[in-house]
């Protein structure tokens, strides 16, 4: 399992600390265990292999080729052909000719993309390949594919120059001013070593003229087994996958006279690096500043480094959470930061890293308020309030990662492999890293984790990186003042955190219950429906899908439909603000501490037709989530000091965000599409956060949460029956009700439709983007709504052959179509794609020719087929997921549909045919087009 690092630092948990015996006392020095459960071997040609067998989802194999060789092995005329390589594996292998793989995959139900996909790193290239296990022949076939990635790529001199369009505008893509930026700072992040020149993408120049046996031999001494790993994990028996993998692999030799696979360093460096960079199109602002570590990146290897990490990912648990505080404070110095101590870009360097987003003129101030607190810790270390809930917060999120052991998708598990095999993570599986944690954690002390902050923090191996936008009102840091900014805190007496005591339940007393009036049941859904007392519904599905989860969602008919203009222009966008106050006179920061060790949420909204709430818990917290429930209905607090704090963030998000290219686009096509909407607020900026209206906004959320009797809740996952009617009775029913039912309000305004054109011109990148879109009022026809979706998915399928393959124009392009049942009937189909400004009418005319082709002949029985096979895996595994069925059910009340037509899709999926899709092209597909296009300012 991956170490906790920054991804896990913002846990909210808890399971009490209790004396565990883990069988007896473990010697510290002893090796960390290989999970039992997966099966590891090595083939004679140095191959390794995973295998585990996994029955989630069913029918299903995850497959993956893992390279241990990426785009720091390239030699200089191989720039970018670790990642270019990467591609030409799709584009022609010794079974599968240029786009028969791609048509395999996608005619059993492989998207090209969303499923089928690859990537590459600076030191590692993997590929992703879920293929259906029911069928032996399919199975064999994906064996076969992932054995020609590994050494069957037939490299065609034609195949390499077709692809070469691809890549270059995947390269294009990747231009703008955080490109811009990164050439200058990382130079100094990486000094000194190769990794500053091998960024995956490598140099236009490189792959514009690049010779053909320049990639052939990038393959022959980097793609061999003894670099190389295959992985199966799925609803297979482990001795199949096994005997495949020998099958496949066991016979393909290692190169004569082989290349040492190198591995590179950072060197160490005495001064302290400074990167100031700035950019007239940068969006947002950042700080960050690494200390790297003296030696190299080590291995886990005992119970005792196993240990060490747990240490680790406590200080940073800890600091992180001071981090939030600051950021939630009344004049906020960031947006968000961070600090762990981890990877950096090179696999042989880790670092202690603090980040910060920020706005443009605090860049200083947030440098600061890091160094500070990083400074404080090493002076005062961490309080003993602190390090209880911070044990509690991981153990809480292993315990669910326990609970649900077995009921994890197999794509979520390989991940952990691939980290095995490229970097030596450490898997003894969860129950081994459980039960290490039981024992460990009560026998983790402050005294060593305050000690870590010595080792990490160093005058040594500096480097700061502050980023962000370039204008004429913002003063831009210099080298100077950031020196004097370490000197200063280097030589600072700060005064200890301040531990504040918290409550230890949201509540001080229980509401007088309510009660239950009606149930009904629908055994087809296998649902539950209870009416309250109050008029509030309450539905619930019980499912074994997690083990350790509960989803929930409500909603009530109205939202901001309901206020007038005048209201409903004042308060747009200080909503989002109101829930920084916290509930029940409980501040945000006494409620993150109040939560440590309970996995529950509850988020209240308000949208334009509804209010509600969305959220979750572990089964155990399902009390306290009704709790928050019940408070964010009657016990809003209002703070102004906190709703400031945030419109403080919020605008500093904002300060720059139209600078960029491509938000600035965004913002123009909405003005043009829906800028004669009276309630049209358009794009936020930071002037229209400080005009919101707090006050007015509060007493409106007080108004659209006054009557609960008008909500309908759901709840979907593994519940306690008995506990969750308890529960609604006395923290839902309980609730104040005026047995009004209300509606939204629909106004006469509809957006744009029919034929128009809009072409923005912003930025300095040859960048240009193209969406088409069909919209208009359409009376809601469930098969047609079908049909439209449907026929999105093949136009993707033939907008990726014509524009990516035929003419090496795009790198991604999609189309999507949906017909609407509320507020009121409404379809739209679009297509949307970036790609060069010189292609930008050659390829809009070839999509439009595509859409053309579907009114005029409808689509390929092929095309159909790939998609229904797609749509009956999708939705196969889709009725087993919670969210699936918490969505499903919820949409049907709030559209007035049946939910249990579900069970129909399958049927419903075989009437559907060519000419019928035909048929709804022709009706939504030819009354014109909105064109919108985003140019650069200049077009040579």
């Amino acid at each position: 399992m991956r170490k906790l690092n920054l991804s896990s630092l913002f846990v909210a948990a808890f399971l009490s600390l209790s004396a565990v015996t883990y069988a007896q006392k473990q010697d510290l020095q002893s090796k960390i265990p290989f999970n039992p459960e997966v099966k590891k071997g090595v083939l004679e040609n140095g191959l390794t292999y995973y295998i585990k067998n996994n029955g989630k989802p069913e029918d299903k194999v995850e497959l993956r080729l893992v390279v241990n060789a990426g785009s720091i092995l390239e030699d200089e005329d191989q720039r970018g052909l670790a990642h270019f390589m990467e591609h030409m594996n799709f584009n022609g292998t010794k079974n599968f000719k240029k786009n028969e793989l791609v048509d395999y995959l996608q005619s059993i139900g492989v998207k090209f993309g969303a499923h089928l996909n690859a990537y590459t790193s600076f030191d590692e290239t993997v590929y992703i390949l879920p293929i259906p296990s029911d069928d032996p022949e399919k199975l064999e076939k994906g064996f076969q594919i992932i054995e020609d990635w590994a050494h069957n790529a037939l490299l065609e001199d034609k195949d390499i120059d077709e692809e070469r369009g691809v890549v270059l505008e995947e390269y294009r893509l990747g231009q703008g001013a955080e490109q811009r930026m990164r050439q200058e700072y990382l130079p100094k992040i990486l000094h000194g070593s190769k990794y500053a020149d091998r960024l995956p993408i490598g140099t236009k120049e490189n792959l514009e003229t690049f010779d053909y046996e320049s990639i052939r031999k990038f393959y022959k001494d980097w793609y061999r087994p003894d670099l190389m790993s295959v992985m199966a994990v799925g609803d297979v028996d482990v001795d199949v996958l096994e005997k495949k993998i020998k099958e496949h692999f066991s016979g393909i030799k290692n190169p004569t006279n082989e290349k040492k696979r190198e591995v590179f360093e950072l060197p160490n460096h005495k001064e302290t690096l400074i990167a100031i960079e700035s950019d007239e199109e940068a969006t947002f602002a950042n700080v960050q500043v690494l200390f790297k570590d003296q030696g190299l990146a080590e291995k886990d290897e005992t119970l005792e480094d196993y240990r060490e990490s747990m240490v680790e990912s406590l200080f940073a648990q800890m600091l992180n959470n001071r981090l939030d505080e600051l950021r939630n404070s009344a004049n906020p110095p960031f947006v968000y930061g961070y600090s762990f101590h981890g990877g950096t870009w090179a696999r042989t360097k880790e670092a202690y890293q603090s980040f910060a987003m920020c706005d443009a003129s605090k860049q200083l101030t947030a440098l600061r308020t890091l160094l500070e607190e990083n400074e404080r810790v090493k002076q005062h270390g961490f309080g003993k309030g602190e390090l209880d809930r911070a044990k509690k917060d991981i153990l809480a999120r292993l315990e669910q990662s326990f609970k649900n052991k077995g009921k994890n998708e197999s794509s979520r598990i390989i991940g952990e492999y691939v980290r095995n095999f490229l970097q030596n993570e450490p898997m003894p599986g969860i129950d081994w890293e459980f039960n290490f944690y039981k024992e460990q954690l009560p026998t983790i002390n402050l005294k060593e984790i305050n000690s870590l902050i010595s080792n990490y923090i160093t005058d040594e191996n500096r480097v700061v990186v502050l980023t962000g936008p370039k204008k004429d009102d913002v003063k831009q840091p210099t080298e100077e003042e950031v020196k004097a900014l370490f000197k200063e805190i280097e030589n600072k007496e700060l005064e200890a955190y301040q531990e504040t005591e918290v409550a230890d339940s949201f509540m001080d007393t229980t509401p007088k219950k309510g009660s239950i009036t009606k149930t009904e049941t629908n055994d087809k859904l296998g649902t539950t429906t209870l009416t309250l007392s109050n008029g509030a519904t309450v539905t619930y599905k019980i499912t074994d899908f997690k083990n350790d989860e509960v989803l929930f969602q409500a909603f009530s008919y109205g939202g901001t439909s309901l206020y007038s203009l005048e209201d409903y222009k004042a308060t747009t966008f200080a909503n989002s603000g109101l829930t920084e106050a916290g509930i029940n006179n409980f501040s945000k920061v006494d409620l993150s501490k109040m939560m440590s060790g309970k996995i529950v949420s509850v988020r209240p909204y308000i949208s334009t037709y509804s209010e509600g709430f969305r959220g979750n818990a572990a089964p155990k917290n399902l009390e306290e989530l009704f709790q928050l429930t019940y408070l964010y209905f009657t016990k809003l607090n209002k703070d102004e000091e906190a709703y400031q704090s945030y419109i403080n963030k919020q605008k500093a998000f904002l300060g720059n965000l139209l600078a960029s290219p491509q938000f600035y686009f965004q913002k123009e096509l909405g003005e043009f599409m829906y800028g004669d909407n009276p309630r049209y607020t358009g794009f936020p900026t930071p002037e229209k956060m400080d005009e919101a209206d707090y006050d007015l906004a509060y007493k409106k959320y007080q108004e659209r949460f006054a009557n609960a009797g008008d909500f309908h809740f759901y709840f979907v996952g593994n519940i306690d029956e008995t506990k969750l009617k308890d529960y609604a009775t006395t923290y839902l029913a309980s609730l104040p009700s005026n047995n009004l039912k209300e509606e939204y309000k629909v106004s006469d305004f509809r957006p744009l439709s029919g034929s128009h054109e809009k072409i923005v011109e912003k930025g300095k990148d040859p960048k240009s983007s193209v969406k088409i879109t069909y919209q208009g009022e359409a009376k809601y026809n469930k098969k047609e709504a079908y049909a439209l979706k449907t026929l999105g998915e093949i136009l993707t399928i033939k907008l990726v052959e014509k524009l990516r393959e035929e003419e090496g124009g795009v790198y991604g392009v999609g189309a999507n179509g949906s017909i609407s049942k509320t507020p009121y009937g409404w379809y739209n189909f679009s297509i949307s794609f970036p790609c060069g400004p010189e292609n930008v009418d050659k390829l809009k005319a070839a999509a439009i020719k595509q859409v053309e082709k579907l009114v005029e002949e409808g689509p390929s029985e092929t095309d159909l087929e790939k998609v229904k096979e797609t749509q009956l895996l999708e939705h196969k595994e889709s009725l087993k997921k919670n969210n699936y069925w918490l969505s499903l059910l919820q949409n049907a009340d709030y559209e007035n549909t049946d939910a249990s037509k579900v069970f129909d899709f399958e049927k419903n999926l075989k009437k559907i045919n060519t000419s019928y899709l035909k048929k709804v092209a022709k009706k939504y597909l030819t009354d014109g087009y909105i064109l919108a296009i985003h140019n650069p300012e200049e077009v040579e």
